[in-house]
């Protein structure tokens, strides 16, 4: 939170901003100009040396900084990360449905990350699980960029994909 008027403990201040001239004052030198313009003295970056202060109407800049900080969050980007599970002995007719499935993902702008899952005894099939997952990252190659090449964590074999670039 800001320090404003009677609250800045600072000797002397650098004075900033449009309606006054830019400068080092003495803490009751920039109180003065502020009651002369009737609005607050905001100490906008304490740890400066001097303290840097703004003479603004302190709810209006509080509205202002809450409206700055509405639109930056409306601005950030959502990534949202995609799952698709394959099995290691997954056949040619769901590969290419759960292939249809990551090539939607990937064109909505969404991560992707596809694994295969091992139970039981088939982990001892861990190469085939990873040629399945490189054939995948092949097949979608066009409209995507493997982020992480296949990875064993587990019981799960996990390859990161993410949509590539659009070109203008």
């Amino acid at each position: 939170m800001h320090r404003i008027n009677e609250k800045i403990s600072a000797k002397e201040v650098r004075l900033v901003g449009d309606n006054v001239e830019q400068g080092v004052y003495s803490i009751q030198e920039a109180m003065k100009l502020a009651d002369k313009l009737e609005l607050d003295l905001v100490e906008i970056s304490p740890n400066a040396v001097p303290p840097v202060c703004r003479i603004v109407d302190y709810q209006k800049f509080l509205y202002q900084q809450k409206k700055r900080e509405k639109e930056q969050k409306a601005k950030q980007v959502k990534v949202v990360v995609k799952e698709i599970r394959f099995g290691p002995q997954t056949d040619d007719h769901d590969y290419n449905f759960k292939l249809k499935h990551a090539q939607e993902f990937i064109k909505e702008g969404c991560k992707l990350k596809a694994y295969v899952f091992f139970k039981g005894r088939s982990i001892l099939f861990k190469e085939q699980g990873e040629v399945l997952l490189l054939r995948f990252a092949n097949d979608l190659e066009d409209i995507a960029k493997v982020d992480s090449m296949p990875t064993l964590e587990g019981k799960r074999m996990i390859i990161m994909m993410s949509p590539k670039a659009k070109k203008a």
